[in-house]
């Protein structure tokens, strides 16, 4: 079912557009070819996914620093491994990291097909939880710039989000109405519950088919957005 009086369109990055794991097995694939050799990338990022995805839920939540976040993650990983690796290599490992990051520019199926068809009849914007600098590495690494008239990040904003304020903050840099404006991201916590509790309207991205309320607007597929909008 079409929305109605939507004028703008506000995406969350990682995950949703641009493909966080795809791109994280890449940049930990160069890495470990280079320093690393005994370590198999296929076997690290098999833990390497969802130990980073509850590091985030916490540092989302304020429960650890944006340096803790960057050291857990590795060290966590390499634990559950069995991979025995030292402080020092494990932080050098975290600067390598996010300066490869945002090198690689996979892309969910879809994305550049949808962000066409919509740009043409919204105004596009993001907002998301990563670090300033990386994401805009990524957004004009993958050309997606083009698309999008504000990108909000955590450290503009001061919070992250599920924080209202993150959602507030973007509306105003986009100068528009949180009644004119729907969010899409992959969280459900992070962006739907948050946008939601900031009064936009809100779409899970939901391509692993996880099991939500029924009154929740989903998309399995990016291109599925042509239904809403």
């Amino acid at each position: 079912m079409l929305l109605k009086n939507i004028t703008d369109v506000f995406f969350d990055l990682d995950h949703t557009l641009w493909d966080f794991d795809k791109n994280s097995e890449m940049a930990f694939d160069t890495i470990f070819k280079k320093n690393h050799p005994d370590v198999y990338t296929t076997s690290f990022i098999e833990k390497y996914i969802p130990i980073n995805q509850a590091c985030w839920k916490l540092y989302q939540k304020d429960q650890i620093s944006h340096d803790q976040l960057r050291y857990d993650r590795l060290k966590l990983s390499f634990d559950a491994l069995g991979y025995a690796i030292s402080d020092a290599a494990i932080h050098q490992m975290a600067i390598d990291y996010i300066e490869l990051l945002p090198e690689n520019n996979f892309l969910f199926e879809g994305t550049i097909d949808i962000l066409e068809y919509l740009h043409k009849k919204y105004t596009l914007h993001i907002i998301t939880n990563g670090f300033a600098a990386v994401q805009d590495k990524k957004v004009r690494n993958s050309n997606l710039e083009i698309y999008f008239k504000t990108i909000t990040n955590s450290e503009m904003a001061g919070v992250k989000k599920p924080n209202p304020i993150i959602f507030e903050h973007a509306l105003e840099v986009a100068n528009t109405k949180k009644e004119q404006s729907v969010m899409i991201g992959d969280c459900l916590d992070a962006d739907v519950n948050g946008a939601i509790n900031a009064g936009l309207t809100a779409i899970f991205f939901n391509p692993n088919q996880v099991p939500v309320d029924p009154e929740i607007k989903q998309v399995k597929h990016l291109l599925e957005l042509q239904n809403f909008l």
